[in-house]
């Protein structure tokens, strides 16, 4: 009966401990031991950054031709705006993408891409100095001013990172015109690689020093949405390229200027091409994961958008060893994040259940976190952090 009475309190501890760590959605599946908390809720968040201090910061579309980003600190959304923007907030424009320099710590410097409306309406990246919570005033500088956007709804791209050369590579969409994705007379469906100051590096494989081109990494592009880094003595930087019809990618960006000028195929091929490809400097894919109603294995993971990727090699690991190295990502419609293994190039279920997942970033402190653009319907938008304690850790930590 003692070891019953022991068992059953032993329970309770758990339950209550589950309580106070706010579970954000009874309908989220995630592996025993892992937790899934609410962070904040805010509203029409696009993407976010995680800083070496711990901070979040959150791009919003915000409403009335106005884009916002936020900073959430010490697990509370400040109510001070860290910048406030004049955008484009039309059709799937607004603020779009951010990231933080690699020495953000000594510098404070923030890279936004966002939607400008002066003189035309097009895509823009620019870099922020941050002040405290805040954008110092009159810090912007403008890093590259995209092409003129079109009329229709258009894949506008926003994957921005530092690769572990220094070097900013922008993922830009090719605004609904696909033949502008292998040209090299168009700036659209490309990684542009550029210096930190918005120069273009002069080993950049289509460098000429005069033309539009000079800033083109890779082209053959549709939607690329999210790039993220494995550091370490091998990097690595992997691109989600969300499709049309039938096939979303995981891509693979060399950072080597000798492996530049890789064409992925787009609009000639979505998924993995026929064998052999006719295109020069074709890369396949590492993994490409249908539509539903494309594979005939109903095995398969199916989904429509693959939207935030992120990498599991936080300063300090907390989560279980199996998952260090590996990278993960999300589907936008059927609301999953799963994790690939890029040494044996397979994908495993991690977590399901979710309401729009828009972006994945892991924190130093080792916790995953993702950004969910919500629906009235089921959810609010919101950021969630998911971290790892498993029931013994949990006991012990109660006593």
């Amino acid at each position: 009966m003692l070891i019953m009475a022991v068992a059953a309190l032993a329970a309770c501890l758990v339950a209550l401990l589950w309580w106070q760590v706010k579970p954000a959605q009874s309908a989220t599946t995630i592996p025993n031991g892992f937790t899934d908390s609410l962070v904040a809720q805010l509203n029409k968040p696009t993407s976010m950054a995680v800083a070496p201090d711990g901070r979040l910061f959150v791009t919003q579309k915000a409403s009335s031709n106005v884009g916002k980003v936020r900073v959430i600190k010490n697990g509370q959304l400040l109510s001070k705006l860290f910048l406030k923007l004049n955008t484009d907030t039309s059709l799937s424009r607004g603020l779009l993408g951010i990231t933080l320099d690699p020495n953000f710590s000594s510098n404070h410097y923030v890279y936004i891409f966002y939607t400008a409306t002066s003189p035309t309406v097009h895509n823009r990246v620019s870099r922020f100095t941050a002040s405290g919570d805040v954008a110092a005033a009159g810090s912007e500088k403008v890093i590259i001013d995209l092409p003129n956007l079109g009329t229709s709804d258009g894949h506008y791209g926003s994957a921005l990172r530092f690769g572990s050369d220094g070097k900013l590579y922008v993922g830009v969409g090719d605004d609904t015109t696909p033949d502008a994705a292998p040209s090299l007379g168009s700036l659209k469906g490309k990684i542009l690689r550029l210096n930190s100051d918005g120069t273009i590096p002069s080993d950049n494989p289509f460098y000429g020093g005069t033309s539009t081109d000079d800033a083109i990494w890779a082209l053959g592009l549709r939607q690329p949405y999210s790039l993220d880094v494995l550091s370490g003595t091998s990097p690595r930087m992997f691109l989600n390229d969300v499709g049309e019809d039938s096939w979303e990618e995981i891509d693979e960006v060399a950072q080597d200027p000798i492996q530049g000028a890789i064409n992925y195929g787009w609009p000639d091929y979505e998924g993995f091409a026929p064998s052999p490809p006719s295109l020069q400097n074709y890369q396949d894919p590492l993994l490409a994961y249908p539509h539903p109603g494309i594979s005939p294995d109903p095995t398969v993971a199916t989904g429509c958008a693959i939207t935030g990727g992120a990498f599991y090699d936080p300063a300090t690991a907390r989560l279980p060893s199996q998952y260090q190295g590996k990278y993960f990502y999300a589907d936008l419609c059927d609301g999953w994040i799963r994790s690939f293994d890029p040494a044996t190039g397979t994908s495993s279920a991690f977590a399901s259940g979710l309401v729009k997942p828009v972006d994945l970033e892991v924190g130093d402190n080792g916790s995953l976190y993702y950004l969910s653009y919500g629906s009235k319907s089921a959810a609010p938008a919101s950021v969630h952090e998911i971290h790892y304690r498993p029931a013994s850790s949990m006991i012990a930590h109660m006593r």
